[in-house]
């Protein structure tokens, strides 16, 4: 089986659980999966160190130049206010839009998004006080409030840091097996809230 390549696209005060839960679920399923199902990479602008929330510091292994071809894509939030003005790399979100199989934000990670015009639905989720912001920003989403993660076709974004977990726990459900998700939580001690929606 084909690894499947997960872009994590973090930048300067990106919250540290929006990207590390992720990479830590899926690399989680990787490590007790017998046929290695996930590769995952964290990608920056330049590809230089990134300056996490509280100055936690973070080597990326790409930048948006010179990554592999993904197959998903994984925009984390954080400080978004001066990322999602960014024309290089909006315009790279919604390249890589147009490319990936799955579309996914953590928390603000969701304003890129939108701001890239990359949504390829109008139903979304984002942190519980965000939600207000977004709304005002683009009006045409349908904004959704008291869930842990929205899936809307090949798209998903989810609330506030550390709801990523849950929503990355439901994409290695939905990319492998539900066997494998619930191994994963089970393997990181994580209560998996699966959405209704």
């Amino acid at each position: 089986m084909k690894s499947i390549k997960i872009g994590i696209y973090l930048y300067d005060l990106a919250e540290v659980l929006d990207f590390s839960g992720p990479f830590e679920v899926f690399t989680t399923a990787s490590r007790i999966s017998e046929d290695t199902p996930f590769e995952v990479f964290l990608i920056s602008e330049n590809g230089q160190t990134v300056s996490a929330r509280a100055g936690y510091k973070v080597v990326p292994d790409y930048s948006i130049k010179d990554h592999p071809e993904l197959d998903v894509l994984l925009v984390v939030g954080g400080d978004h206010t001066q990322e999602m003005n960014k024309t290089a790399v909006l315009a790279w979100i919604a390249q890589q839009a147009l490319k990936v199989t799955w579309l996914t934000s953590v928390c603000t990670g969701a304003f890129l998004l939108a701001n890239a015009g990359a949504l390829r639905t109008h139903k979304v989720t984002t942190h519980w006080d965000d939600v207000v912001d977004l709304r005002k920003l683009h009006p045409d989403l349908e904004v959704v409030e008291g869930v842990r993660w929205v899936q809307q076709g090949k798209q998903l974004t989810s609330a506030g840091i550390s709801a990523g977990i849950d929503m990355s726990l439901q994409l290695v459900s939905l990319l492998h097996s539900d066997l494998l998700a619930e191994k994963t939580a089970h393997q990181m001690d994580f209560d998996w809230t699966k959405n209704p929606l």
